[in-house]
C-alpha cells in the first residue's frame, strides 16, 4: 500500500512536470497527449494491478507483471531509437552550420 501511494505521488509529479514542459514550449501537443496517456495508464496499473493480469491473459502472456516488463522494454527501446535518430539529425545540422560558417569565414578572409 505504501509503494502504491509513493508511485501515485510520483505520477502526479510527472503529470505536473509534463504540463509545465508543454506550457513552456518544450513539449509538442502530440508528446503531451502521449505522456498524459502514459501516466494515466501507469496510474490505472498501480491502482488496479489485476488489470495487467486480465490484459496479459488476452494476449497470451502468463502474468501481468511479465506483460508490463515486455511492454516497458519495447517502449524504452523505441524511445532510445527515436533519441538516436534525433541526435543523428542534430549532428548533421551542426556539421552543416559549421561548414557554412567556415566557408563564410574563408570568403571574408579572401576579401581582406
Amino acid at each position: 500500500m505504501v509503494i502504491q501511494i509513493l508511485i501515485i505521488a510520483f505520477i502526479l509529479f510527472a503529470l505536473a512536470r509534463t504540463f509545465w514542459q508543454f506550457r513552456h514550449g518544450r513539449l509538442t501537443l502530440a508528446w503531451l497527449i502521449f505522456w498524459i496517456a502514459f501516466w494515466i495508464l501507469a496510474g490505472v496499473v498501480v491502482l488496479l494491478p489485476q488489470t495487467t493480469s486480465i490484459v496479459a491473459s488476452l494476449v497470451g502472456v502468463g502474468r501481468g507483471a511479465d506483460l508490463v516488463i515486455y511492454v516497458s522494454l519495447l517502449a524504452l527501446f523505441y524511445l532510445v531509437f527515436r533519441l538516436f535518430v534525433r541526435i543523428e539529425e542534430v549532428e548533421r545540422e551542426i556539421t552543416r552550420f559549421v561548414r557554412a560558417i567556415a566557408l563564410e569565414d574563408i570568403k571574408e578572409e579572401e576579401k581582406k
